[in-house]
């Protein structure tokens, strides 16, 4: 006997604290040793967090005359600007130089070579704030201490390797839920699960969050809003149907 498994319209919907998923089902014509039946489901959940962890970058940038006089007064500035960040309580290990630069800067005119009239250094450092709700805070202080380079901040979960793991368990109980939704609709029922494959995962944009939940800052600090970030797991499943 040759059975043909059709696809069936079905949503379903799973609740697991703030997750969400799709999901997709494509049976498979392709019966295996006796009278099973093999159906192949793709599943994808989400799971989100609030941010725990704020990435940004800064530094200095100066102009001289010379060469020596630019990073004499980079150097001065940026200590300063270090003195800054380790007293707003930032660890050494979330403190990174990332560039260092110095530059000539020209002058052009027409039917002339260039002429150099002075130079530019830059020092710049990566930075983790593992308070966020101090963001505003740090980056008012490293204004105050003579920064004049801020770029981000980007947003990060720390234990994100554990938020993957709660949408892997949802996208797998969609599966699940579909399979035997498949088999129910069938006359059949599941027999086993005969492999499991994971698709890439992705983290979606941060997602503005309801103002009650905003982090609080000083009426004077730099607001700041992490919003909510969203991991996803993509499972493809193959499920043995039979009688």
């Amino acid at each position: 006997m040759r059975l043909i498994v059709r696809p069936l319209l079905l949503a379903c919907g799973l609740a697991l604290g703030t997750l969400s998923m799709t999901a997709s089902a494509q049976p498979m014509h392709q019966a295996t040793p006796g009278d099973g039946t093999l159906l192949s489901i793709s599943a994808q959940a989400e799971a989100s967090r609030s941010p725990d962890i704020a990435v940004l970058s800064t530094g200095v940038v100066t102009q001289a005359a010379d060469a020596n006089a630019a990073m004499r007064g980079n150097a001065e500035q940026m200590a300063r600007l270090m003195t800054a960040i380790k007293a707003a309580g930032i660890a050494d290990r979330d403190v990174q130089t990332s560039g260092i630069n110095l530059n000539p800067q020209y002058r052009y005119a027409e039917d002339q070579p260039p002429a150099i009239t002075g130079y530019q250094a830059s020092n710049t450092v990566n930075l983790k704030v593992r308070d966020i709700g101090k963001l505003g805070q740090v980056l008012d202080a490293l204004v105050a201490s003579g920064a004049n380079q801020i770029n981000g901040p980007t947003f990060e979960i720390e234990d994100a390797e554990g938020v993957r793991d709660e949408a892997r368990a949802a996208a797998l109980k969609t599966a699940q839920h579909r399979a035997e939704t498949y088999a129910t609709s069938l006359g059949m029922r599941v027999r086993r699960i005969v492999s499991i494959s994971e698709g890439g995962g992705f983290q979606a944009p941060p997602r503005p969050m309801m103002a009650m939940r905003a982090v609080q800052q000083d009426s004077f600090s730099s607001p700041v809003s992490p919003g909510e970030s969203t991991l996803t797991a993509n499972l493809d499943v193959v499920f043995e149907l039979g009688r």
